[in-house]
């Protein structure tokens, strides 16, 4: 099933190879004969790699790390120790899920239906896609960011370009010719873990790389706040990337709103449709303050932190607002470093530890206004939308329950489910009550999606969300009807797959909910080519199908930038 990484003929496909050699524990016939192949440079752009600027001595550093990190690391600790699915290249990045290069813009896109002309602006979508062949374990979400975007105008389909996000680590990876910085999900586990935190703690001391500009991937959130668009991963800073007036993706840099930001923030902050704040978390798996919470003004003005009071590092993906609260949940998957000594993997599902939500005022400048509701046996990987319920005090939550809950992260014989659920918190007594959304007969395992982001943080009646089937692939989406607790589905057809629905509400300020259009990938594994839909959020009726130039691998989370706010940016 996967794709060749070289170019078809006449297309526009640039850049080095995403990966340049086979995983050093794996069979050549179980990886992709063409990683490795079209070594041009970016059309239009300089050659970005001309190798490390080392001095002789960190030369021979790094020649004798690299030999420590062949022989002792790979070829003893690690060899001895087979790759649990979650962690095997050969899983984790076969079939459409393998990186492809950048391609350059490629104009007047062919379109099968019509485009809506009410359709003005960009969708980019984020995803990993490794530079070069991991070298050890290696999971979905340790791969460099790569952006995808196709920009509609006037009832066309104008181009298609995708690009790295040129993050601090993938210019170093690049100018090496290998990877050198630790995979935090796939690589540490157990002693070779140990082993490889302290090879990169070498390198860095021997100046053969420099973690001071970060080391994170930037490939999973998209947000577009005060005149930038930020790619995020939880693990550093985000990135500013600035769409160009061609269609093509570049690389700003390393964004701490003007040096207020001196942390990670995680890949799903909130942007407020009324106020343009943006709300977010960091969290810290090696120190206190485990948790912060913080947010930004429209015009990019950075609150105090505020340190939320937990007793460990928690795995911190996303939370929700509503128009005054922030929902802040603090479950079960944990962070314990100690676990790599024994031998583990130092994310845990901490099966004695009851999940609860913090309800903090959205504007607090401490935390004294924290109230922490207990919700037993809940795990929520994404959190949909929240708002407050005025009848009975209560603030409404809607997330997918996710079990097992470290599915994504560990090999489990427990089957997935995500159940798309309403959580109802009570600040005051500290109850809550769940219930799924859907009958029994109708569920679905639902992941990655959006309501309409115009309202936020306020009661919202429609939810549109990836069907995960058969999991981790994404068969179609399903649009949900949280108060009839129905759902209405399209589903992209056989050997046909895609990723999150992305949401885009009608540029005139329709009244109604759910008027505008849902676009997304889809990748048709048999014939090997992708393109992007536009269905009508209404009534589920297909629009248009944009043909687009290569492959795009299956991603994760996307936004949509409207014309007028591209005239604005940054």
């Amino acid at each position: 099933m996967a794709s060749s990484l070289s170019a078809p003929p006449g297309s526009a496909a640039v850049g080095p190879a995403p990966v340049s050699s086979p995983p050093a524990s794996k069979k050549p016939s179980q990886v992709n004969p063409n990683l490795g192949k079209n070594k041009g440079a970016a059309a239009g752009r300089p050659m970005r790699a001309s190798g490390p600027k080392w001095n002789p001595l960190q030369r021979l550093a790094a020649a004798a790390l690299d030999a420590v990190e062949d022989g002792l690391v790979a070829g003893l600790l690690e060899r001895a120790h087979p790759l649990p699915r979650t962690a095997d290249p050969a899983v984790q990045i076969a079939g459409n899920y393998a990186p492809v290069p950048e391609r350059a813009p490629r104009g007047e896109l062919p379109v099968a239906g019509r485009v809506p002309p009410s359709l003005d602006g960009v969708y980019v979508r984020n995803g990993a896609n490794p530079l070069h062949a991991p070298r050890a374990g290696h999971h979905l979400f340790d791969g460099d960011g790569m952006l995808h975007a196709v920009r509609l105008r006037g009832g066309r389909a104008e181009s298609y370009a995708c690009r790295f996000t040129e993050t601090a680590r993938l210019r170093q990876e690049r100018a090496i010719g290998r990877p050198v910085f630790p995979k935090a999900i796939g690589e540490l586990h157990g002693h070779s873990g140990v082993a490889r935190l302290l090879l990169f703690g070498a390198r860095s001391l021997c100046g053969v790389l420099d973690a001071s500009q970060g080391i994170g991937v930037a490939n999973a959130g998209l947000v577009y706040h005060n005149g930038r668009l930020l790619a995020m991963s939880e693990d550093d800073l985000p990135y500013h990337v600035r769409v160009t007036a061609d269609g093509d993706l570049e690389t700003v840099g390393r964004y701490d709103f003007g040096g207020q930001l001196d942390s990670a923030m995680i890949a799903h902050p909130k942007l407020d449709p009324a106020t343009g704040e943006l709300f977010a978390l960091s969290y810290n798996v090696v120190s206190r303050p485990y948790l912060k919470y913080f947010f930004f003004t429209a015009d990019g003005r950075k609150s105090p932190d505020v340190h939320i009071p937990v007793d460990e590092p928690t795995m911190m993906h996303d939370f929700a607002v509503t128009e005054n609260f922030a929902i802040i949940p603090d479950q079960q998957i944990v962070f314990k470093l100690q676990e790599m000594v024994r031998g583990g993997s130092p994310v845990v599902y901490d099966r004695n530890k009851t999940a609860r939500f913090g309800v903090l005022p959205k504007r607090a400048a401490d935390a004294s206004g924290l109230r922490w509701v207990d919700v037993p046996d809940c795990f929520c990987f994404h959190l949909w939308n929240a708002w407050e319920d005025e009848a009975t005090g209560e603030i409404v939550v809607i997330g997918s329950c996710m079990t097992p809950p470290d599915a994504v992260f560990n090999e489990s014989e427990e089957s997935f489910r995500s159940v798309l659920s309403e959580i109802r918190l009570d600040p005051r007594t500290g109850e809550s009550r769940r219930r799924p959304v859907l009958r029994d007969a109708d569920q679905v395992n639902l992941e990655a999606g959006m309501v309409n982001r115009r309202l936020l943080g306020r009661k919202t009646r429609y939810a549109y969300l990836a069907v995960a089937e058969p999991w981790p692939k994404v068969s179609g989406f399903a649009k949900v009807d949280l108060e009839a607790g129905t759902v209405e589905k399209f589903i992209y057809g056989d050997g046909r797959y895609g990723g999150e629905p992305c949401f885009v509400p009608r540029a005139d300020g329709a009244a109604a909910e759910d008027d505008g259009h849902v676009l997304c990938y889809v990748h048709d594994e048999r014939r090997g080519a992708s393109e992007m839909l536009i269905v009508n959020a209404g009534d589920l009726r297909q629009e248009a199908a944009v043909k687009l130039p290569g492959r795009v691998p299956y991603g994760l989370h996307g936004t949509f930038i409207g014309g007028e706010e591209l005239q604005r940016q940054a």
